[in-house]
């Protein structure tokens, strides 16, 4: 006997034999049919097999929740009028949500939205530099052959990454003073002929975003490839050799394949760091800002320490905190949930 296919009109015409079920449908049904993967469940055994590993994470998930959770108690001060005086947190004066009125209204308030203002231009400036700035470091890097001589260039771009903040500010106010205080800057732009006298950076507040991102640039900027770097390490060498078969050149390769190859790398940074959009860097605007330049140098952290400890003012300064926490959940979630829209690498 010969196997007889029984074929319909839908099958004749292409068409889905069941009505109203896709191919999502189909997909969905077969995995929830499949076979859960036995590797998957977490049994004694494997805990037992794992516990080294467990125990070197012991440490840091103590560190985490002493540090991070066990804290977040003192949460309760942003509704309370908080003096230290009056004993523990729990013997203080409940006000609600007075003091988050306080912080986004009347004269706090227009202080404090310059300040979100002012982080936010600062964050972003920062990170959208850094980011370009470490792709094309690491591109770069990437290309040179010579083994000793990309150390000593990755050596190099490295450095300033270990330097304190504090030096990393005294040596850009330095650098951006006048030419008889030592700011070769000033000396180079007007020995170029770009300037015909010394430019008061330091003075100006329309420059200081641009300072702060470009300080944070030379800073970390060698320190910041090295995820990148490692990630082109993982790219498959036959793609390349089989784009020089073709005829690529070097750009080409770059655009084509290396930069593919380390999108999803890419992703899931820009996604991490978008929770660090409100929690610039404290020492910089701190250290670098004055008078002049305060309309612009204010940042949330800036404003804690000098509106909140220093006037004692606890329970604004936690306010302002939990605005921060509250914002970067917020971000990393959107930016993760985008990421997935459109199909790219995400964090859950």
């Amino acid at each position: 006997m010969t196997d007889v296919t029984v074929t319909t009109p839908g099958t004749v015409l292409g068409l889905d034999p069941e009505p109203g079920s896709s191919s999502r449908t189909r997909n969905r049904k077969a995995r929830k049919k499949a076979p859960k993967d036995p590797h998957r469940k977490i049994t004694w055994d494997r805990v037992w097999a794992q516990r080294a590993l467990l125990a070197m994470a012991v440490p840091l998930l103590m560190y985490q929740i002493l540090f991070k959770y066990v804290p977040v108690y003192g949460w309760a001060m942003a509704f309370q009028n908080f003096k230290p005086g009056r004993g523990s947190i729990w013997n203080q004066q409940w006000v609600g949500f007075d003091n988050f009125v306080n912080l986004f209204t009347g004269v706090n308030g227009e202080r404090f939205a310059r300040v979100v203002v002012n982080t936010l231009g600062q964050s972003l400036l920062s990170l959208i530099l850094g980011t370009i700035g470490a792709l094309v470091l690491a591109l770069l890097l990437n290309e040179v052959k010579n083994m000793p001589f990309k150390r000593i260039l990755q050596n190099i771009t490295y450095m300033p990454h270990f330097l304190s903040w504090v030096i990393v500010a005294s040596l850009a106010s330095v650098a951006l003073s006048l030419p008889s205080s030592g700011g070769f800057i000033n000396e180079a732009l007007m020995n170029l002929n770009i300037v015909d006298e010394p430019v008061k950076f330091l003075t100006e507040p329309n420059y200081f975003w641009g300072i702060v991102a470009g300080t944070n640039l030379w800073k970390e900027l060698g320190w910041n490839t090295i995820l990148y770097l490692a990630a082109i390490t993982a790219i498959d060498p036959s793609l390349y050799e089989a784009a020089e078969v073709d005829g690529a050149g070097r750009y080409r390769k770059m655009f084509n394949i290396t930069l593919p190859g380390i999108r999803p790398t890419i992703v899931v940074l820009l996604i991490i760091n978008s929770g660090w959009i409100l929690s610039t860097n404290f020492e910089l605007p701190y250290f670098l800002g004055n008078g002049l330049v305060s309309e612009r140098a204010e940042t949330i952290d800036v404003f804690v320490l000098r509106y909140g400890y220093q006037l004692g003012n606890y329970s604004l300064a936690v306010v302002a905190g939990i605005f921060k926490t509250i914002v970067a959940i917020i971000l990393v979630g959107s930016a993760n949930l985008a990421a997935k829209r459109l199909n790219q690498e995400s964090l859950v």
